[in-house]
């Protein structure tokens, strides 16, 4: 399997930084399944991007880790595929959801359309620009590597149909984020869009759509290519 279209090996992202190993994985799934037990609603992003682009659409789910998002996704009636470069957390997404296609990559050198995207096959996608929608949830955009974020994005633009979208959720200050994890103002996050030519279409400061205001603590934006 391909895991991306260069043979140079990518920085380690931040989040390699928090959690590394089986055992680091299986204490982040569990940590979730926790708050599934207590009732906690984990599927506000996957209504959000209902809202954006209802399915049946194609969505890639860019740093999916266990594959908490993805598999909800394709529940939903999405062709959704999820990517991340911990390959523990994806062998935990595969085994518990074998109906999903997951690819260990990084997302700054991933190339789709090397993989076999069982079970629709490669015959089914359009090169590598079949997808109508990536999301990066989580914090995904602060746990990339540092100074990685405009390839991050020309990659998964390289992914998307004319037209798709670019859905991202992440916290903006320390109180958010571990001491690991980069702070991305919302203005670098504007301009590393604008540079892989994505505009600005929605924005909110939470998956249930609070009003943004300069000030918030957390940020959802909605980018569309072209």
């Amino acid at each position: 399997m391909t895991n991306s279209g260069s043979d140079r090996i990518p920085p380690p992202t931040r989040w390699s930084e928090v959690s590394s190993g089986a055992e680091a994985a299986a204490a982040y799934r569990r940590r979730f399944a926790t708050l599934e037990a207590q009732g906690v609603d984990l599927h506000g992003e996957a209504r959000f991007i209902a809202s954006v682009h209802p399915p049946p659409a194609r969505v890639l789910d860019a740093g999916c880790g266990f594959g908490r998002l993805t598999r909800v996704l394709t529940q939903m009636g999405y062709d959704a595929v999820g990517v991340d470069a911990d390959r523990h957390l994806i062998d935990i997404a595969r085994r518990e959801d074998p109906h999903t296609e997951y690819v260990h990559a990084d997302l700054t050198h991933m190339d789709l359309s090397q993989e076999n995207l069982s079970p629709w096959g490669i015959s089914t996608w359009t090169g590598t620009r079949g997808f109508n929608l990536a999301v990066m949830a989580g914090n995904v955009v602060p746990y990339l590597a540092v100074g990685t974020l405009d390839q991050a994005i020309r990659q998964i633009s390289a992914h998307l149909v004319p037209g798709g979208h670019i859905i991202a959720g992440f916290g903006l200050t320390r109180a958010d984020l571990p001491e690991t994890a980069n702070l991305v103002p919302v203005s670098e996050y504007d301009r590393a869009l604008r540079g892989a030519g994505f505009s600005l279409q929605q924005r909110y400061a939470s998956w249930d759509r609070a009003p943004w205001h300069i000030g918030s603590d957390y940020v959802v934006s909605v980018h569309r290519k072209g």
